[in-house]
């Protein structure tokens, strides 16, 4: 039978949706590291080939510090991907909005206050009884 109602949608609490969001970042960092990689071994073939086949440059062996400069920076990319999200992966966002949010909360509820004791409501209803 054909139901014209109202579709059926599943429900994904908060946290599942972090979760998947969190597997949508990691995957999309891992898949972006491994293009750096995949290029980055083309890319040095072909500048070692330049350099030593084509005998481009030939005096001088400028194409192997191209690759070790490009190979610590596939290295920072890697650390990156693999070390540094561990320590400031969603948890530590996590905890540091929250202690943004409790600092602005925090600074709010003194700026109120310094505005109370300046000028209080009561000096600001006797003028308008006036």
């Amino acid at each position: 039978m054909l139901s014209f109602g109202k579709k059926k949608t599943s429900e994904i609490d908060l946290q599942q949706h972090e979760l998947l969001e969190n597997a949508h970042k990691r995957t999309k960092q891992k898949k972006r590291l491994f293009s750096h990689f995949v290029i980055f071994l083309i890319g040095s073939i072909f500048l070692i080939l330049a350099n030593k086949v084509l005998k481009y440059g030939e005096a001088y062996d400028w194409s192997i510090w191209i690759v070790l400069a490009w190979a610590f920076l596939v290295a920072l990319h890697t650390f990156n991907v693999f070390v540094t999200h561990k320590f400031m992966g969603q948890d530590w966002e996590r905890q540091q909005r929250e202690r943004l949010v409790n600092l602005q909360k925090k600074r709010i509820s003194e700026i109120q206050k310094e505005i109370e004791t300046d000028f209080p409501l009561s000096k600001i209803n006797k003028k308008k009884d006036q």
